[in-house]
């Protein structure tokens, strides 16, 4: 009898510790969930827009929301350097359509370029937008999980928020992102100017478009770093049969520096 209740004991036990780390699982998969449906608002297309071409929206990139919620971030070379004034091209995001808010398109102006870290800060025209949080990215250690949100492959796969989960393989420098002196262009002269910088290297798979999108605790949605270079194989077509799962992300806190600068 004694053996009998020992036997159930254990069985009883065992049963528990499965249900409690299910109910844990559960509860992190609604921490996830919960944090990206809070971030996705924020998270917005850039690109231009020409009323006379087709299609009039041109899409370049992703960037999100920050400060006041009238600032947008993305990276630097997202950015067209010049835009066609003859026939009225000009600098917008685009707000896909969510629950509660129909598809919208904002007129932005750039405020600050950082070529050394690739980073942009541009102004929204119209009412503030909801912001992420930035927090300290000095904290940031290797085997850390982070998301990310972008539109990846733009306007191919139309602009639909897509997530990826995205590990910290290494937090290492980088100067010069470039595989020879032929593809030396103004921010690599600068970077080597500069000196060596720390970069997140990710063990995730991005694609074209997802530059611009920020890197996310995936339970509080607080932004460590921005998406910043891609290792593609060929073309950006072959990034979709091929892609590598190496990618990186610049430290907010070069962000952080240009927001303290804009105000």
């Amino acid at each position: 009898m004694v053996r009998l209740q020992l036997v159930m004991g254990k069985w009883l036990a065992a049963g528990l510790f499965v249900c409690s780390v299910v109910l844990a699982s559960t509860s992190v998969v609604a921490g996830v969930t919960e944090t990206i449906e809070r971030v996705k608002p924020a998270i917005v297309a850039i690109g231009t827009f020409q009323k006379m071409r087709s299609p009039a929206f041109q899409f370049l990139g992703t960037a999100f929301v920050v400060g006041d919620g009238t600032l947008i971030a993305t990276n630097a070379h997202v950015v067209p350097t010049l835009l066609d004034g003859e026939v009225r091209e000009a600098l917008v995001i685009q707000m896909p359509e969510l629950a509660g808010r129909a598809l919208q398109m904002r007129d932005v102006k750039l405020i600050s370029v950082d070529k050394v870290h690739d980073m942009a800060l541009l102004r929204i025209t119209g009412p503030a937008l909801p912001a992420l949080v930035l927090r300290d990215s000095g904290n940031v250690r290797e085997g850390q999980n982070f998301a990310f949100t972008g539109f990846p492959i733009g306007s191919v796969l139309g602009l639909s928020h897509v997530t990826h989960r995205a590990m910290i393989s290494a937090v290492t420098p980088i100067a010069l992102p470039t595989g020879n002196a032929n593809q030396l262009n103004e921010p690599s002269v600068a970077r080597l100017r500069s000196g060596p910088f720390p970069i997140f290297q990710l063990d995730a798979t991005a694609y074209p478009g997802n530059s611009g999108s920020p890197l996310y605790d995936p339970e509080n949605g607080d932004v460590v770093g921005i998406l910043n270079m891609v290792f593609v194989k060929g073309s950006k077509e072959a990034a979709l049969s091929q892609p590598s799962g190496i990618s990186f992300a610049v430290p907010i806190i070069y962000l952080q520096q240009m927001l303290r600068a804009a105000h």
